[in-house]
């Protein structure tokens, strides 16, 4: 069971429905990722992951009094783990309630390693659910985050937005949970963290002291001597 308060809107069941399909619309952009290590940070201790073969997932969840979860610290603090740490984050709904999201964004990016991929998800704030959200959200720290300034957060760290949907049904009370729709009341966008470019040295060639059909250590150069 979740730990929220009963308040608390993100524990609601409207969107306790449209958070359980997520994963199952996530997996097929995630097929084909070789990474090993994932990190969700959620609003719901037991909302799911998507169940692909080899990748293991380290799981918080937001709290009022900061993260929970596998690990526990502040949620003004930095997050607890080494730069690069993680091959996939998924953000999903954790920057409706986050104190300061270009932090949270920063820091996902922080630990994303080169070539990783960020999901985020949210509730979008053109849609049937963002008066609803808006309402019962009132008195609550919850705020939508629009996917343009999101973007620009991310460019800005160095990731490539490569994929932009609506997810879920069109507005709370309706059936439709985790089918991609045009006029969903989520959205999953889906970035790249930019390898970087190696610089290679200019170095000065040296005399090969070896006759030439000698074998050469792995990633060894030759060169022709004069």
């Amino acid at each position: 069971m979740p730990l929220q308060h009963d308040d608390d809107i993100q524990a609601s069941a409207p969107l306790r429905r449209l958070r359980s399909g997520q994963w199952r619309s996530m997996a097929p952009l995630l097929r084909r990722e070789t990474g090993r290590r994932a990190l969700r940070i959620g609003v719901a201790d037991d909302d799911a992951v998507p169940p692909l073969p080899d990748m293991a997932w380290t799981r918080l969840w937001l709290a009022r009094d900061g993260y929970r979860g596998d690990l526990r610290s502040h949620a003004d603090d930095p997050l607890p783990f080494i730069d690069e740490a993680f091959d996939l984050v998924w953000l999903q709904h954790a920057l409706e309630p986050a104190p300061q999201t270009a932090a949270l964004l920063a820091e996902a990016c922080r630990v994303l390693a080169p070539g990783g991929i960020l999901l985020v998800t949210a509730v979008h704030p053109l849609g049937g659910w963002a008066p609803w959200f808006r309402w019962h959200a009132r008195g609550q720290r919850q705020s939508l985050q629009w996917p343009w300034r999101l973007r620009q957060y991310l460019q800005r760290d160095g990731l490539e937005v490569e994929s932009l949907r609506r997810l879920g049904a069109y507005r709370p009370g309706t059936q439709a949970v985790g089918d991609d729709s045009r006029w969903g009341g989520a959205y999953l966008m889906l970035a790249r963290k930019q390898r970087r470019i190696a610089t290679p040295l200019k170095l000065r060639p040296l005399p090969a002291h070896a006759p030439v059909n000698a074998r050469l250590s792995p990633g060894t150069r030759r060169h022709s001597v004069s």
